[in-house]
């Protein structure tokens, strides 16, 4: 059983890491959703928020579980023995940033990293662009699920 590990922040989880993470299910026996927990940053959504969210988005998929964690990525992929880490790629700044991530991450534990780019219809979204746009007023509109919007609103 092949266990796949999609990491990051997720605040807010936006309809591209969903497009990701159900992609990542089609391709892996289970998908372990890792929430970090980092208390040197203040997120718009609480770690409890955002697991709860993510579960509710990805109920339907039963190989999918969330989890959040604080530490090296590379324990979180160690403690539910995922054999490879799932990244998403917009494009090649995003190529340039997370290949060295993947190069550490395999230095530290020897796991490797697989990359999925974007689908085209979602390349646009970041959770980053979704705040700005949420702070000054814009429509989020498409960029992340109803639920999402609303719990932003809260």
């Amino acid at each position: 059983m092949t266990v796949a590990l999609c990491a990051g922040s997720f605040d807010p989880p936006t309809n591209g890491h969903l497009d990701l993470i159900r992609r990542a299910a089609s391709m892996f026996d289970e998908v372990v959703v890792g929430i970090v927990v980092n208390p040197a940053k203040t997120a718009r959504l609480s770690a409890d928020r955002r697991m709860g969210l993510m579960s509710d988005l990805l109920v339907d998929r039963t190989n999918v579980r969330v989890e959040t964690f604080s530490g090296l990525v590379v324990e979180l992929a160690a403690s539910v023995e995922a054999q490879v880490i799932v990244k998403g790629v917009r494009g090649v700044a995003d190529f340039e940033a997370e290949i060295q991530m993947a190069h550490m991450n395999r230095h530290l534990s020897g796991i490797n990293t697989v990359f999925l780019p974007a689908s085209p219809e979602v390349a646009h979204i970041s959770s980053s662009l979704v705040k700005e746009i949420f702070a000054l007023g814009g429509s989020i509109e498409g960029l992340v699920p109803p639920s999402v919007a609303v719990a932003l609103e809260e």
